[in-house]
């Protein structure tokens, strides 16, 4: 073995040092619940569509109001990791359907974060007064509070 192999594969050996270098300082993005996209909301009606025309749309949600018929919640939230720090949670959005006593859809609502605050996204209403905007709070609310053990299934 000459002094001119070894070179090379000395030289090989830094390229890929620098390969894998360089790849593990990229960012790991994950997603984590179900937010729908706005052309399958578009299917629901407000003042038309009931509890199973949404069901068949865009599919039943992961959380519902804690009174019955108050509404569905679509929580979606996306993390970002480098290197061996904690996960981040760098949005979170949340898409509310409430219903009325027949199982109606009466809005239809997309919520996210700006600075801090709740903000309204989009709105498709029958009536001003919107409900559960203080669970929806509390959805958005958490946002960065949650640790990596949490998200990993820990017990923290």
């Amino acid at each position: 073995m000459g002094i001119g192999s070894m070179m090379r594969k000395a030289a090989l050996m830094v390229a890929f040092g620098m390969v894998m270098l360089a790849s593990a300082c990229s960012p790991l993005y994950r997603n984590h619940g179900y937010v729908p996209i706005d052309e399958d909301l578009a299917q629901i009606q407000v003042g038309k569509s009931t509890r199973d025309d949404v069901a068949t749309a865009i599919g039943r949600p992961s959380s519902t109001g804690v009174l019955e018929g108050s509404g569905w919640y679509y929580v979606g939230s996306r993390w970002k990791t480098v290197t061996w720090h904690a996960p981040k949670e760098i949005s979170r959005e949340v898409v509310a359907i409430s219903f009325n006593d027949k199982g109606v859809v009466t809005n239809v609502e997309r919520f996210g974060l700006e600075q801090g605050q709740v903000v309204t996204l989009s709105r498709r209403v029958t009536e001003s007064n919107v409900k559960g905007i203080s669970f929806i709070r509390q959805l958005l609310g958490s946002i960065g509070r949650v640790n990596a053990g949490q998200l990993l299934g820990g017990n923290n």
